[in-house]
């Protein structure tokens, strides 16, 4: 047993600061849990988590939030920004509440902006060269097969899927449609209108469970199914001229700045492609809200799962092969998750891998390839 000094500033405002110790009593697993993840800190901090109740009656999609099928939700917290604690809060605030009902996942989102503005009208147009709002979502939490739906303030949709993140060469596929999607926009205020100071717009999706159904797969969600999600606001800065928005251009380039990325669950940098980091989905039909999300074993296990793979890729562009064993990587063949030891296993060749976890009690190994690709394997006991 160790014990830790810690000295913190927990106590600040404009007048006083309030600095006092804690003795932290951690277990030799506690540590060794702590030290494995160092390095890859931003890309293993907790997801939000979000409780989305069941409706019997569907919201229309008129963009109108404020109608009374809509108070049974709660708002998440507000967006941060992409990278999470690195940077500052966003300035103006963001935020998403959810209903679900046999067919359809329901989603308003209000965005407050003093400057409501958009171009783009063509469907499938790039929206996001535009300020806009996003949903990323994953049914079968693979990290593959995924779906992004874009929407602007003129309620134009650019809707995407993703065999496969960027990083491992995935196909982005725009001509794909989401069959059944209703979405509507209503702005608190003035579209384009440079001379006025708008409240901001808000966002009513409507999204078919057969929509987002990859291959045979069903997606159809039942009390206690969990999915994979994140949505991104993406706002460029602006200044207006001769009465239009223009984006603020670089003075060393002549280039438009790049654009703020805020989001409700942090991706700990700058990409949304990271399916692992977004945040947890939890269906539930109880009408109460006595209901919490409970981080489930196997995403515990599966974060030993992409420890490998970051550890993997980092060991790849340095030596132009993957590590042979976990011990290159700096790893141990056995950790402790919840009180239970869970085996970890690499195999490997120069140009593939694949990482394996389980423990001793469940019947389900999970693994993760180059390609991070994650999947249940059943084991026979």
């Amino acid at each position: 047993m160790k014990i830790y000094i810690v000295t913190s500033n927990l106590l600040k405002s404009r007048r006083k600061m309030m600095a006092f110790t804690v003795f932290v009593i951690l277990m030799p697993w506690q540590l060794k849990a702590q030290d494995v993840f160092k390095g890859f800190e931003n890309l293993f901090t907790v997801p939000e988590s979000y409780v989305v109740k069941h409706t019997s009656k569907a919201p229309a999609i008129d963009g109108d939030i404020d109608e009374q099928i809509w108070q049974q939700a709660k708002w998440t917290k507000d967006f941060v920004d992409i990278e999470g604690s690195l940077k500052p809060n966003p300035p103006l605030q963001t935020n998403v509440k959810m209903l679900w009902d046999d067919s359809c996942l329901y989603i308003a989102a209000r965005i407050y902006d003093p400057h409501v503005w958009a171009n783009l009208k063509k469907h499938d147009e790039v929206v996001y060269r535009e300020n806009d709002f996003e949903l990323f979502v994953d049914p079968m939490n693979t990290g593959h097969q995924y779906y992004e739906i874009e929407v602007n303030a003129l309620n134009t949709i650019f809707d995407l899927f993703l065999t496969k993140p960027y990083r491992n060469q995935g196909a982005a596929i725009s001509g794909w449609d989401a069959p059944g999607l209703r979405t509507a926009v209503k702005v608190q205020g003035t579209l384009n209108n440079a001379a006025d100071t708008d409240k901001g717009w808000t966002v009513e999706m409507a999204i078919p469970y057969k929509a987002i159904n990859p291959g045979f797969r069903r997606t159809v969600p039942q009390n206690g199914t969990v999915w994979r999600i994140n949505f991104s606001r993406v706002e460029y800065d602006t200044n207006i001229q001769n009465g239009q928005y223009i984006k603020v251009k670089d003075a060393a380039t002549g280039r438009d700045l790049l654009e703020h990325n805020w989001v409700w669950s942090a991706q700990g940098l700058i990409n949304m492609h990271y399916p692992e980091r977004w945040g947890y989905l939890l269906f539930s039909d109880h009408q109460a809200d006595d209901v919490v999300f409970e981080m489930p074993y196997a995403e515990l296990q599966k974060r030993y799962l992409w420890l490998v793979y970051f550890k993997q890729k980092e060991w790849q562009r340095q030596n132009h092969s993957y590590a042979q064993s976990l011990k290159e990587l700096g790893l141990e063949s056995s950790y402790n998750i919840l009180k239970k030891f869970n085996n970890l296993q690499l195999e490997a060749t120069k140009h593939q891998f694949m990482a394996l976890i389980n423990d001793e009690e469940n019947k389900i190994t999970y693994t993760i390839n180059q390609d991070g690709f994650v999947e249940p394997l059943t084991t026979n006991h």
